[in-house]
């Protein structure tokens, strides 16, 4: 499977909400970085506890069921990496509406993703209050 193929289906995972699934995605040294500071989720999350458990769950928690969806614009890949820009959208469970750009560098190694720095209009959620 292709570095891109890879982060496609990632992204199609994410988005379907099913995170028992996409714990498959990650062994215990991949890391997730969400390169913003003062948001929900920020930092750095290892391992499919960090990043599914600690981050991903209680983060999609915000938002209502099967919320947000992740669309992916373009992906560029060279080798075991990956460049994505992305759109989120979705509604939050007290029906606020969600809109974000996302620009994201992973890197992949053979089916899992060994890690993920995630850039985002963080102002922008800031502004959310959540």
């Amino acid at each position: 499977m292709t570095t891109e193929a890879v982060v496609r289906s990632f992204f199609e995972t994410l988005s379907s909400g099913d995170l028992a699934r996409l714990r498959e995605f990650f062994d215990a040294d991949s890391t997730w970085e969400i390169v913003a500071t003062g948001i929900p989720g920020a930092g750095t999350h290892t391992g499919p506890e960090g990043i599914v458990d600690g981050f991903l769950a209680p983060v999609r928690g915000l938002f209502e069921p099967g919320d947000p969806k992740v669309a992916v614009q373009q992906v560029l890949a060279d080798g075991d990496r990956a460049a994505v820009e992305a759109t989120g959208k979705g509604r939050f469970r007290d029906g606020r509406v969600y809109d974000n750009r996302y620009a994201y560098w992973i890197v992949v190694d053979g089916r899992r993703i060994r890690s993920i720095k995630e850039y985002m209009d963080s102002s922008y959620v800031a502004g959310l209050s959540l």
